[in-house]
Order: structure tokens, then C-alpha cells, then sequence
């Protein structure tokens, strides 16, 4: 006797009496089952694409208030209120705010500081393209392996897909930096400072290669400008202090 696995009410059986007089049966209530099994599928992907986008749109919407109530609540009186707008502006923040968050650098609140020193840099670490930001943040990890060479190879990709994104220079400004190719380096901080003139990290390291290349004068000039943009760079000011009084001390030895 024949037996076929997989029937929707147990095993067919064939033989000479019967023949497959129960196979029709079968096969029409399994495409009836699949057919009405097929629409409600279809009918729960419609309900959760339709749920998805809604929430898409909801988060969106929520993220644009956010940002706005953030950046309304910087001039709160409590300093704890302050802290979280400039928290949530490390996620939501755009470049349009710089100006707002350079003026809490020098808020009364120490954290509301540090906090806002962090947003401006994850703001200037957002491309608005992800493969971009992956790109940057191998680069990045190539970097701190010391990897010279294959961080340049993947920073000159970061700046080929957005010029526009100032953080690409400003990385592989870094990397010639470690690499001793100071040259190359101010050329990359040039291409920073036109793109973000707040940006203090790279007019500090404008100041760090000006000292290797011996020109003090010139790298007291950029730690001051750094310092103008954020006063809470402890190590820049006590560099820069350190060549006040050095250039003090040759003065006087030369009258």
C-alpha cells in the first residue's frame, strides 16, 4: 500500500478499492486553507507597513519639537534643564546651532559645559549620510591603531563623498599631524575653518603644529582663537600660557 506524507488530514492512502478518491478533497481544502492563510498575510503586512510608517512619521516629528523645545529651554534659569537640552541636542542638533551652543561654553554650570563641548562634537561627527559616518568611524578606528596610512586612504574617501563635511578634514588633519606631515595638516585645517569657524579642536591643532614647526608666536595666536571659541580647554591655556612667558622671557633678554 502507497502512502503519501504531507496530507492536510494525515496520510493518503492509495489502493485498488479506493483509488485517490480522497486526494480531490484534500487538495481543494489545502488551496482554500493557503488562499485564505495568503489574505490575511497580506492583510497583517499592510497593517504593520501602515504601523511602521506612522511611527516613522510620529518619531520624526517628535525628534523636530524635541530639537526646537531644546533649544528654547538653553536660557532656563535651572541648571538641570539646561543639562538636558544640550544632551538632546547631541542627538538632534544641527550645524544651524552653533552659534546658540558656543554661548553655552560659557554657561555658570560646569556640566552644562562639558555636555555642551560633547554635543558640538558629536553635531560635527553627523554627515547626514550613514555610509559617510561609517566611513569616518573606520577611519577613526584606523587611526587609533595606528594605522597612518589606510586612516589617509579612508578620510580621502570620507572627503571625496561629502566635501562639504568639515570632520573629514579635520581627521585626516590629525593623522598627517601623527604622521609628521605638518604641511599637509594645515592644509586640511584650512579646509575646516572654512567650513566650521567654531570648530576649536582643529584651531588648537593649528596651535600643536605651529609649536613643531617652531613658530611659537603663531601657535600662541591659534591657542588664543581656540580659547575664544571654548574657554574650558584647560591644556590650551596652560600651553599657551607657557609660551606667554617664554616669549616674555626672550624679550627681556634681548634689551
Amino acid at each position: 500500500m502507497t502512502t503519501i506524507e504531507g496530507g492536510l488530514d494525515g496520510p493518503l492512502r492509495a489502493s485498488p478499492r479506493s483509488g485517490w478518491r480522497r486526494a480531490k478533497p484534500a487538495l481543494e481544502r489545502r488551496d482554500r486553507t493557503e488562499s485564505v492563510r495568503s489574505e490575511r498575510w497580506r492583510h497583517r503586512s499592510l497593517i504593520v507597513s501602515v504601523t511602521v510608517a506612522l511611527v516613522m512619521a510620529v518619531v520624526s516629528w517628535v525628534a523636530a519639537e524635541t530639537r526646537e523645545d531644546a533649544l528654547a529651554k538653553l536660557a532656563d534659569r535651572d541648571d538641570a534643564v539646561r543639562r538636558r537640552a544640550v544632551a538632546a541636542l547631541a542627538e538632534t542638533g544641527t550645524m544651524e546651532d552653533m552659534p546658540r551652543l558656543v554661548r553655552m561654553l560659557r554657561d555658570t554650570d560646569e556640566q552644562v559645559r562639558s555636555l555642551t563641548e560633547r554635543a558640538m562634537w558629536e553635531i560635527w561627527s553627523r554627515s547626514g549620510d550613514p555610509e559617510t559616518d561609517h566611513l569616518l568611524l573606520i577611519g577613526i578606528e584606523q587611526m587609533q591603531a595606528r594605522d597612518g596610512a589606510g586612516a589617509v586612504k579612508t578620510f580621502s574617501q570620507v572627503i571625496a563623498r561629502r566635501p562639504e563635511f568639515a570632520e573629514g578634514w579635520n581627521k585626516r588633519a590629525t593623522v598627517y599631524y601623527m604622521m609628521g606631515e605638518y604641511r599637509k595638516s594645515l592644509a586640511d585645517c584650512d579646509e575646516v575653518i572654512k567650513r566650521n569657524p567654531y570648530h576649536f579642536g582643529v584651531l588648537s591643532g593649528y596651535g600643536l603644529i605651529y609649536m613643531q614647526l617652531d613658530q611659537p608666536s603663531r601657535a600662541l595666536e591659534y591657542f588664543d582663537r581656540a580659547l575664544a571659541v571654548n574657554p574650558s580647554l584647560e591644556q590650551i591655556r596652560q600651553a599657551a600660557e607657557g609660551i606667554r612667558r617664554e616669549l616674555l622671557r626672550q624679550r627681556k633678554n634681548t634689551l
